[in-house]
């Protein structure tokens, strides 16, 4: 799975967009709280003050890129001492261009002289203990909101990946269940000193006679195995149903189903097998699946 690089960064700049617009607000209010307070001026309009904010606020939104651009490539690292030191580095230099930037486009903008002197006196050093806070705060909010923002992206696509080998491993896992079944595909019968293999495909029906069973298929002789019904359909294939406490039947090698006063099935061999009425149910639902 891959990260849609433009949607990202579609969702970023939104974020930061909206940390911008809370941030001339907040700036505009203060700004008419101090000019009310110390009686500075008196007709003062929140959008005529909004405007005079945004230009500098616009240069400290495209300065923070370099934040969008940096945090993305160490979003997977360790958070450590290193890297917020890094960080706290990269926005003071950051806001130091901010404040550079503005104190610049003001000084050429309003200044009537070019002197350097009054260029820091006047406009650096204002904007600087005026702006510095409110860049620096600006900067570490959306540092934090990136990184937590990008962290976001990069587990979701860890947990896709695993619910990806998940579903693959459950693919595999069945395949394999139905490769190597745990079923027996033969039954070893003892004859004298002979061990007789009997495949699992020529038996019709299993009959219990006393503590043994007894085994038939169509074109072998029946042989007795000293063994539990109970055991033999534990070990079975599904189509090998218990139709009688006495009886376990190959559905495979059924031809039909009596339905008279003693259910019972006949088999190929045309040997009908008894049903009891509690397993009745059981081997009707069979048939008609």
């Amino acid at each position: 799975m891959k990260i849609d690089s433009k949607l990202l960064l579609k969702k970023n700049i939104l974020i930061i967009s909206i940390v911008l617009l809370i941030a001339i607000c907040f700036e505009t209010f203060q700004q008419i709280f101090y000019i009310k307070r110390f009686n500075l001026y008196n007709d003062v309009a929140f959008l005529e003050l909004f405007k005079n904010q945004i230009y500098r606020w616009i240069i400290w939104f495209f300065i923070g890129f370099i934040l969008l651009f940096s945090i993305k490539k160490d979003v997977d690292k360790k958070i450590n001492t290193k890297i917020i030191l890094k960080y706290l580095g990269i926005i003071l230099a950051l806001v130091l261009i901010n404040i550079l930037f503005i104190s610049l486009l003001s000084f050429f903008i309003n200044s009537d002289t070019n002197s350097i002197s009054r260029f820091f006196q006047e406009y650096f050093l204002f904007y600087l203990f005026q702006k510095s806070p409110i860049y620096i705060l600006g900067y570490i909010a959306i540092s934090i909101i990136l990184f937590l923002n990008y962290s976001k992206e990069l587990l979701e696509i860890e947990v896709q990946k695993l619910i990806n080998v998940k579903a693959t491993n459950r693919n595999l896992y069945e395949k394999l269940k139905k490769s190597n079944t745990d079923r027996a595909k033969v039954l070893k019968v003892k004859v004298g000193n002979n061990l007789k293999i009997i495949p699992i495909d020529k038996i019709t029906w299993l009959e219990a006679d006393d503590y043994c069973v007894m085994v038939h298929s169509i074109d072998l002789p029946s042989y007795s195995m000293r063994i539990s019904l109970k055991s033999l359909e534990n070990i079975l294939d599904n189509h090998f149903l218990r139709v009688h406490r006495k009886s376990i039947v190959n559905m495979k090698k059924v031809k039909e189903l009596n339905l008279n006063r003693n259910p019972n099935l006949i088999l190929e061999n045309n040997k009908q097998v008894l049903v009891s009425k509690s397993n009745l149910k059981k081997v009707k639902d069979y048939l008609s699946n």
